[in-house]
Parts: structure tokens; sequence; C-alpha cells
């Protein structure tokens, strides 16, 4: 009995110690083991995991005319863990709209102290420039898998058919040079709950999306419908039900300027009778899946 006792005693001091610890640790963002993804307009998204990490796509805000007015300011992002970004154009590094020479990526990126992940040869540009350091930018490539959050995010380059210059204006002359901005690409991003979600980046149709929705089988597409430098709404309505096939899509990249053209209601029109389910989401709506 009295050894009985010791134990409970023991027992007791390890649950009060190991009490105080988990109240001393530091709190942990809220996990809901939900993927939420929060369209801020053409083809920005901030992406939270059911882990309670954070992924910005492509951050084009402060200048962005589609972006809502609350989001302008870069900082009510809030914190963010990696930023990827699909190719060099103003309107996916975030120069475009902005007079001071600067450019959202490279804001954000010293704000969070996020590591931003792309194309080799743009984030070269990124470094050779000095808007990021080596150990910030990360390159990688096509086919090329990254775990930079740990080895249940996993990411994956894949293919996209357009261009990736990266202009850069002098504030002094106002004059304008043209860098190397990598090859173009989407990523494939496969959740801690297997859950994948393919942002397409720029795109024309490529015969090769069939392989990417055979192999990858993504859950969600954020597909361009805009036409001009990307799929138009029909182009994009036959590479969701003939080559994707994914179970949700979200149209993007449309409306933003006056060349952009299609339309959600297109697209949706051009897809008829499809187990894809759409949602024509506005700048600024979050959804869950």
């Amino acid at each position: 009995m009295a050894l009985h006792r010791r134990n409970v005693i023991k027992l007791g001091a390890a649950l009060v110690v190991a009490l105080s610890l988990a109240l001393s640790a530091p709190l942990l963002p809220a996990q809901s083991g939900k993927v939420e993804v929060h369209w801020l307009g053409q083809a920005t998204f901030r992406i939270t995991t059911p882990g309670g990490k954070v992924i910005v796509i492509d951050p084009f805000v402060t200048g962005n005319p589609k972006t809502p007015a609350e989001y302008k300011d870069l900082a009510k992002l809030g914190k963010v863990d990696l930023i990827l970004v699909t190719h060099g154009h103003g309107d996916h590094v975030g120069t475009a709209g902005r007079n001071d020479g600067g450019s959202d990526l490279v804001d954000l990126a010293k704000r969070s102290g996020a590591k931003v992940f792309g194309p080799a040869g743009l984030i070269q540009s990124f470094i050779d420039l000095g808007w990021l350091t080596a150990e910030q930018g990360v390159r990688f490539g096509k086919g090329g898998k990254v775990q930079p959050l740990g080895p249940q995010i996993t990411i994956t380059q894949v293919r996209a058919e357009h261009s990736s210059e990266l202009t850069v204006t002098d504030q002094a002359t106002k004059k304008t040079t043209t860098h190397v901005g990598g090859e173009p690409a989407g990523f494939i991003v496969q959740m801690e709950n297997g859950f994948k979600i393919y942002h397409m980046g720029d795109t024309g149709l490529f015969g090769d999306m069939k392989l990417i929705g055979d192999y990858y089988k993504p859950d969600l597409v954020l597909i361009p419908i805009g036409g001009h430098f990307v799929m138009d709404p029909q182009d994009a309505a036959y590479a969701t039900k003939e080559l994707l096939k994914p179970k949700f899509a979200i149209p993007i990249h449309y409306g933003t300027f006056p060349v952009l053209k299609g339309t959600p209601q297109e697209y949706i029109a051009a897809l008829g009778q499809t187990p894809t389910k759409v949602f024509p989401i506005n700048p600024g709506d979050r959804l869950e899946f």
C-alpha cells in the first residue's frame, strides 16, 4: 500500500510538471484540419494548410486594382511561412501598379522572413539584383519537389506555357531594363492531409496538362481564364473537363486589366455538364476544403 501511494505521489508530481511546461509553451496557431484558400485578385493567394502553415503565391497586392482595400497593406496578410512565385511578370512579383520601384514580393519577404521558392532563373535574377539574399531565395526546377515547411507538405514545380521576363524601372531615369526571368511554372501543393492544389500560374493550353491530371491528380485547380496572355474560358474549360478533371476549380486571372476579358460565366457555360464544382468567387473571398 505504501509503495502504491508513493507511485501516486510521483505520478501527481509528473502531471504538475507536464502541465506547467504546457502552460509556459508558446501558443501554436489554430489548426482547423481544413485547407483555407484566400484569393486576393489576379493570381495572388494566401493558403493556410491544415497544420496552420501559410503559403502566399504570386503576391501582387498594393498595386492590384482588384485587391480589396483592407488588404492593400502587406501587414494585413499576417504571418507568412513561405512565398511561391510562378514567373517574373509585374502582376506576379508585385511591381505592377507601384511608382516607387518596389516589389510586393520583396517587401513581403523582408517583412515576414519567409523564403521565396520559384523557377531557378527567376530566383537567380532576384539574387543578382540584390532583391533577395542567396539564403532567402531558393531555386528549383520543373519536376523538382521541395519540402520547406516539413515532410508533410510537398511542393512540385510543373510546366506552364507562358513567358517570364523581369522588367525593372530605374526611378531616377525612368528607364526600364529587362532581366532573365527563368521559365514560367505552376505548382502542385500537397497538404498534410493529402489535399492537392494546382496553382497553374499564367499558362496557355498544353497537352501535358493531361499528364499533370493523371499523375498528380489535383483536387483543386486555380485556373487562369482571362485570355490574351493566358487561356480564355473555352480553353480553360477544355483543360478542366478533358485533361485535369479536378474535384474543384477557382477561375482566376481575369478582369484585372482590359485585355483579360474572359469571365467565370463564360467558363462555366463552356464547361457544361461536369463533375467539377466551380467556385466563381470574388477577390477577398475565402473558401475551406
